[in-house]
């Protein structure tokens, strides 16, 4: 088998501290540009830090580990950083690469469009530079615009792939299906219906229909005891001045009232009421049923673990202008200025909930290290986390907390991530199956009529 020489970008490593050792039996190389860039990261309280710090470290082992000067740039055995690691790692520069004719190639190459003394020029250089001395080199990079220019000069290019999924294919939550009439009948009367032969997962729906008569039908979703039962429509018909416009929504609302299933996610477009059922179930079940303590809500307006920055004003104010959209949804939820005013009760004001301590606004920056008990969490934006974002956030649920993660994969903010590897899509994907999880896409928007011709037609 040939080796191959992996040259990797500086936001492969930011992504994936551990990416070094995902290529078995072949060579990594870091261009001494990346070591740079890692160095502008380090000081960063967030993921992105704390995985340049980690590979630094890394690369500092390897360095102890060589045991003489130089030996970085002759290859490493990776397995001095762990044991199950395989291949060789280099620290390489562009200079050191270039004598000859090969290096007024390099030169001729990088003159006109490439120009310049860029850090992802110098990292292109060394990937070309190995390339001419006939290696078999993979450029791997998470920039599509850099792979685009290592493939216009002759190099093969990837994505780094660990930790994504395939989001064309990911679970929606619910299938549709068809029953005979005596199975529904068996479904109507409350004694539900057992899984058989069906592929559906634990807290997957099923829209049901009769076979032979479409306008008797069901909406479905399997237990964890392997039956498929009716839900309760009753529950769900209006939560908290909210009522379900669609299957997908009544979907939603049953997975959130569910005091069984501890993290749900609704993935959907702009207008499908993601974050307005999730806020309407919290409402209804902390004020009306006090099954939690309190409703928590964040969003990545920043990256995990930054500052928020200065901004004049307490935290409260300076959270306000990021939380602008909780609090549209929370305002139509309480019934509008006009009604809030006609009311005394502190359960009708956005000011009056966080008064009471009944409704909390957090950055993601302060989650690390806290515990959460009992509230009901809703995370909004989720698709702008990693996932070892949401994991840190989900790892701060305490006992009888319930935890919502909404957003849209092709909505992301995030320069790291797409619709494959940001942390929400990741969670459904990874979670998909377990009783305590549930899950519903949300395809239609139901904001308003213009809002919903424009996510069909733009």
């Amino acid at each position: 088998m040939t080796v191959k020489a992996f040259v990797l970008d500086t936001n492969v490593l930011l992504h994936s501290a551990q990416s070094i050792e995902s290529f078995h039996d072949n060579d990594v190389v870091i261009p001494m540009a990346v070591v740079e860039e890692l160095d502008k990261f380090k000081k960063n309280s967030d993921e992105l830090g704390r995985n340049a710090r980690q590979v630094i470290r890394r690369l500092d082992k390897l360095r102890q580990a060589a045991g003489k000067p130089g030996q970085l740039r002759r290859g490493v055995p990776l397995s001095a950083v762990s044991a199950s690691a395989t291949g060789r790692l280099f620290v390489l520069s562009a200079a050191e690469l270039g004598n000859g004719e090969m290096d007024s190639k390099i030169r001729e190459v990088f003159r006109l469009d490439l120009g310049g003394d860029s850090p992802d020029n110098r990292i292109l250089k060394v990937a070309f530079g190995l390339q001419e001395q006939g290696r078999r080199v993979v450029f791997i990079s998470k920039d599509i615009n850099l792979r685009l220019k290592a493939d216009a000069i002759g190099l093969k290019v990837m994505d780094f792939e660990r930790g994504k999924v395939d989001e064309r294919a990911l679970y929606t939550g619910f299938q549709e299906g068809h029953l005979n009439a005596a199975e529904l009948d068996a479904l109507y009367k409350g004694h539900g219906i057992p899984n058989g032969n069906r592929s559906l997962l634990v807290n997957e729906f099923m829209v049901i229909t009769a076979e032979g008569n479409s306008k008797q039908s069901a909406l479905t979703r399997l237990h964890a005891d392997d039956k498929l039962e009716v839900i309760d429509s009753n529950r769900t018909n209006r939560v908290w001045n909210v009522a379900p416009r669609n299957k997908e929504q009544r979907m939603a609302l049953d997975l959130l009232l569910d005091p069984e299933i501890r993290l749900v996610t609704l993935v959907g477009g702009a207008g499908t009421g993601k974050t307005l059922l999730a806020l309407a179930a919290a409402m209804q079940l902390v004020l009306n049923e006090s099954a939690f303590e309190r409703i928590l809500v964040s969003r990545p307006i920043i990256p995990l673990g930054n500052d928020i920055g200065y901004l004049p004003g307490d935290k409260g104010a300076t959270l306000a202008s990021w939380m602008q959209p909780i609090f549209d949804n929370l305002d139509f939820l309480l019934g509008g200025e006009a009604e809030r005013k006609a009311k005394s009760s502190s359960r009708y004001s956005v000011e009056g909930l966080m008064n009471s301590g009944k409704l909390e606004l957090e950055a993601l920056t302060y989650i690390r290290g806290r515990s959460i008990p009992r509230q009901f969490v809703i995370v909004d934006e989720a698709q702008n986390l990693t996932p070892h974002e949401v994991k840190t956030i989900i790892s701060r649920s305490g006992e009888d907390t319930k935890m919502v993660l909404t957003g849209d994969p092709h909505q992301i903010d995030n320069p790291y991530l797409d619709a494959s590897s940001n942390g929400l899509s990741y969670t459904v994907d990874r979670m998909k199956g377990q009783p305590l999880f549930g899950h519903v896409t949300l395809a239609r928007s139901e904001r308003s009529e213009l809002a919903a011709l424009a996510a069909a037609l733009l």
